[in-house]
Formats: C-alpha cells, structure tokens, sequence
C-alpha cells in the first residue's frame, strides 16, 4: 500500500523500506507465536495508518472527514428547518416525522456498509481471541455483516414508500384492530435483539388503510436499532400521519434478550408500552373496546 509514494531522499527512501518490511516481519512473529500455542498473540495484523503527504490513507481518511462533516451540517440544517416549522415539535403530517430517529443515506447503505461490516466484525472476532482464518470463522464477517444489515433494514425503508398507496376511502367509522404482529428487534443499548408482539388498532375518518400494510409499518421500524418506547410511539404517529384516523392505540409486548442472557437474566420477564391518540387517549371508551379486543382488558 505504501508503492504509489516514492522520496528522492536517501534517507527517507530507507526509512520507507523498513516500515514496509515491517509487516511481513511481524507476521512471521505472530505466526511462530500462534504455533508455540500462545493464543494471546492475534495472527490479524493490522496494517499501521500512513499519515504521509500523499498516502492512501491520508488521502481517504480527508475525503471520508469532508463527506462525514457535509452530512452532519446537512441532517442539522433539515432537523432545524423541522423544529422551526413545527415550533419544536415535527409535525405529524409529514412522513419525515421519523427523522426523530435519522434515517441513514440509501446510497450510503448500499454502496458502503457491507464492506465496513465485514471489516469490523473480522476486528471484532480478532479482538475477543479468535482466529479469523480457521476455517470455521473464515466467512463468519461476512455472514454477520449481512445478518445485521437485514436486522437493520429499516433504515433504508419509507412510510410512504411501504403504503404503495394502500389507503382507500371507506365509510367505516368502528374501531379496526391488527393484533399480535410479530416483531424482531434490536436493543440499541446492547445490540442484543427483543422481539415479541405488536398490536395496532385505529378509529377510521373516512379512510382504512391495507390490513398487510400495518404490519410492515411495524417492520420498518422494529427493524433498527431501537428502544421500545419509542418503537411503539413511531408505529402510532406513522399510522396518525398517513391515515388522518380519528385516533390510533399500539400496545408492544417483548422480550429483551439483553434482560435474559446477561444482567438481571429474567426469562420469564416482558416489558408492555402503549400510546394512544387522538380520540384512543382521550376517550376511555374506545380505550377500553381496543384493551378488550387484543385481550389486555
């Protein structure tokens, strides 16, 4: 990686020549030490930052600083510019509503992230002990890369995008309810996945939307990393923001692994949220018609 810069100086063209051997020079060391049995030392070696003028390294560390920084300002800008139109609060007409919890750069998804996956989850492996090159392990960074872009699909998925236009004008003014949708989660504290059931019921105002529908809302935003509550509030204001309902109640029942396998380590533990709008919250009625119809009351 070091061949495209060349020095005319004698003696920075040495000192050049020996940081190149380095590497292989380590790696024989790791080696030696890897057949004498000493796990402590890893077989990955990672190549040292090039801070020369001119070098790959400094060159791509400058470009990805200037693109990180230029997304940055443009996120601020257009979450100011909600805040703004909104008086602090993003409104609920706009499908740009989940922008409380950002939605990454579909581009940047698809051309960028398996690659940084891959790579850290090698580093990953490395870093607790492991031999990325035995042969249990040699496509395991690739495999848990794409594992974990498809648990975290969502972030590369729209409302509006998923409705496909799946809202019809229907005269129906009774209480419509989808429950026990299955839900697969990741727990942003501990990227430990929860799952469990979601329940979703609205108060139509002329408009119902495809049964199917709901429960891909809920898998556009189960699928990221997620805290419940707030799961559960983004399923009920994308319902609110794109079918205008009279009201809307989501109650999440799930189990969190990082409650079962590590800490505390209470199987038998669920943690239930709920949110009601509209005429569900502040009408006990229909609160208590939907409780009674997912079986909560």
């Amino acid at each position: 990686m070091f061949h495209e810069y060349e020095s005319t100086d004698p003696v920075e063209a040495a000192a050049i020549d020996q940081q190149i051997a380095v590497p292989h020079d380590d790696m024989l060391k790791r080696h030696q030490c890897f057949k004498r049995g000493e796990t402590t030392t890893s077989l990955v070696y990672v190549l040292p930052f090039d801070g020369r003028f001119n070098s790959r390294n400094l060159h791509k560390a400058e470009s990805q600083r200037k693109a990180d920084t230029t997304m940055r300002s443009s996120q601020e800008s257009l979450d100011s510019n909600r805040s703004e139109k909104s008086g602090g609060v993003v409104s609920s007409s706009s499908f740009k509503l989940v922008g409380i919890q950002r939605d990454l750069n579909p581009t940047l998804v698809q051309a960028h992230r398996l690659d940084q996956l891959v790579e850290a989850y090698a580093n990953i492996l490395a870093a607790v002990g492991e031999n990325v090159q035995r042969p249990g392990l040699l496509k395991t960074p690739e495999r848990a890369a794409k594992a974990l872009l498809y648990f975290t699909k969502g972030y590369g998925e729209r409302v509006s995008d998923v409705l496909n236009d799946a809202i019809f004008d229907e005269n129906h003014g009774k209480l419509v309810v989808v429950r026990d949708i299955e839900m697969f989660s990741m727990c942003e504290h501990h990227m430990i996945p929860f799952m469990g059931r979601v329940s979703v019921g609205y108060l139509p105002n002329g408009k119902v939307i495809g049964l199917s529908k709901i429960a891909r809302i809920v898998e556009v935003f189960s699928r990221r990393l997620q805290v419940q509550e707030r799961l559960t509030r983004q399923i009920a204001e994308a319902m609110m923001a794109a079918l205008r309902p009279r009201g809307v109640g989501v109650v999440v029942e799930a189990t969190h692994m990082c409650m079962v396998m590590r800490g505390v380590q209470k199987v038998n533990a669920f943690t239930v949220t709920s949110v009601m709008m509209g005429e569900m919250e502040e009408d006990a009625k229909y609160r208590h018609e939907f409780l009674m119809m997912i079986g909560k009351n």
